[in-house]
Parts: C-alpha cells; structure tokens; sequence
C-alpha cells in the first residue's frame, strides 16, 4: 500500500515527496503530428493536446509548471509559429495535468475548465480510490494564478484555427469536473483520464469519479465520436474508437466480477483472497495493481456510507 500511495504522489505534482523530487531537467518533450493542426505532446505527466494556427494556440492541459519553458519551445517549433498560447483547457484537477497553469497564464493564456474543477483547484481536495484505499494524496489549494478564469456546467465551444473545439463535460468519471475536448473538423479527441493506457485506471472516488462514470464516459465517446475518431488519452499512445471500446469492456466486466461477489455477500479482504480479477492480471501495473482496483471498483459500487465494510 506504501508503495502505491507514493507513486501517486509522484504522478500528482505539488503532491510529490520532498526527498523524492522528480528531476524534470532530463524529460523531453516529444511532439506528434495527429491529424490537421493538431498534435500531441508527450512529457512528464498527462498528454498535452495543441491546437496551432493563425489564431495562436490552444492546448489541453498543462503537465508540470518546470516544463512550461520546454513546452512552449517545442510548440514554437511546430511549423516555426510564433503565435503565443491563447487558451488552456484543463481535462481534470489533479496536478500532472495543471500543475504547469500559473506558468502559461503569466504568459498571456485563459485557462478553462469546468466549474467542479476550479472549485477543487481553489479549495485544494483530497484524492484517492475511496476510503481506506491504498491510493491517496491531498493536493493542496492552489493559487489565483492558477486557476481557470472561464468555467463552465456542461458544454462550451471554442471557434479557433478553423476549428470548433467543443469541450465536454462527462460527469462524476475520473473525478467531478472531467472535460473531454472534441477537435470536431480535425477528427481528434482528448478523452483525459477516463481513458488512459498503462493498465487499471486510477479513478479518483474521493474527487467525485466512479467505475460507473468511467463506463458511461466510454460508452458516450464511442456513441457520440466518428468511428474514424483520433484519440488521444490522458496518458500513454495515440488510440482507436476499437483500443476505447475494448478498454470499457475491461471496466464493464471488472465491475461485473466485483458486483457478482458483493452479491455474494464477500467482503473486500475476500475478493482479493480470492482474486476475484485474477483474469485481467495483465491490466496491474505498479500505480494501479489488482487489489487497488479491486478497491475502487468496491468503493464506487458501495459509496462512501459503507465503502469501509468488510476489511477486516
């Protein structure tokens, strides 16, 4: 469990350990060319989407604010641009997606995002995969300058560089106040965290995000996106509408395994005895094992009245 609570730490920036700080001078910034204007850039922390034209820049989220500098380096690259960042949108609160926000609104750029977002963001929160669950942190409020100065409830569209970049609000996912930004003319979707590829997903229960909304997230973008869509995710590789919809069968059929032994009356110290989600061990990886994801799937399905039970 130790183990897990620091890797969380780590992935969420402004959370990390002071004797274990992340040596962000040897991370490079790689740039991938998605379809149109827009591209994909790969650092530290989550995917940044950007969007570059004569309108200047839009990108999504902002990874970690000791990289601004090499972000902005390498979008002035693409194309030999010098059109400043005009907009930030941030896909979720935590830290590996904002972390670098003060940074690019000093530079000029409008942060948006959704209203649950910012309220995190200037309340600080507690993250985690549900009560007594090995994954948890708390990030703390941070300041005015890193907070989105545009918000919204449901939806918002940008008209920007010949594109309508149409921001979403999917509900109580990943956390409360996920966006999924929708590049609508170049066919290119930034889906966050609730859709990411290096295993069982991290889902923020305390932060108001679920299994259930995870899966009525996928199910939404598979229904509402082009089959031929561009994905990008919160973290890892460039995807499909197929690599999407396999990963939210994964969700259904974890959750199912976990729903059949609650109706069996098991408590959690059970289901991982029993490893209740021994058939999708390839999924556990070092942030989100199987028994954490047991965790979280018991958590969401369970709520925070009882998600306590059975731990003995």
């Amino acid at each position: 469990m130790r183990k897990l609570c620091v890797l969380a730490l780590l992935l969420l920036p402004g959370l990390a350990l002071a004797q274990q700080p992340q040596d962000f001078s040897k991370v490079e910034i790689k740039v991938t060319k998605v379809a149109g204007n827009v591209y994909m850039l790969e650092g530290a922390g989550g995917n940044i989407a950007a969007s570059v034209g004569d309108d200047g820049i839009v990108i999504v989220d902002t990874e970690y604010a000791p990289l601004a500098d090499k972000i902005q380096a390498a979008l002035k690259n693409i194309g030999a641009t010098d059109k400043p960042v005009r907009f930030v949108i941030d896909t979720h609160y935590h830290g590996d997606h904002t972390n670098g926000n003060a940074a690019f609104a000093a530079a000029g750029a409008t942060i948006i995002a959704h209203d649950n977002l910012r309220k995190r963001l200037e309340d600080g929160s507690s993250i985690g995969n549900g009560s007594g669950g090995a994954i948890h942190a708390q990030q703390p409020a941070q300041p005015k300058a890193a907070l989105p100065l545009i918000t919204y409830d449901d939806r918002i569209t940008l008209h920007v560089n010949g594109d309508d970049i149409r921001v979403m609000h999917f509900p109580g996912a990943h956390t409360d106040g996920d966006s999924v930004i929708f590049f609508s003319k170049n066919g290119v979707v930034h889906m966050g965290d609730e859709f990411v590829r290096y295993g069982f997903p991290f889902i923020d229960v305390n932060g108001g995000g679920s299994v259930q909304g995870m899966i009525a997230a996928c199910d939404k973008a598979i229904a509402e996106f082009p089959p031929d869509v561009k994905i990008i995710p919160g973290h890892g590789a460039l995807a499909t509408i197929d690599d999407l919809r396999a990963y939210a069968q994964m969700l259904k059929d974890t959750t199912a395994a976990v729903q059949k032994a609650l109706a069996e009356h098991k408590t959690l110290a059970q289901m991982k005895e029993e490893k209740v989600l021994a058939p999708w061990q390839k999924y556990s990886g070092s942030f989100v094992n199987t028994d954490a994801f047991i965790e979280t799937i018991y958590n969401s399905l369970t709520g925070p009245a009882s998600a306590s039970m059975g731990r003995n």
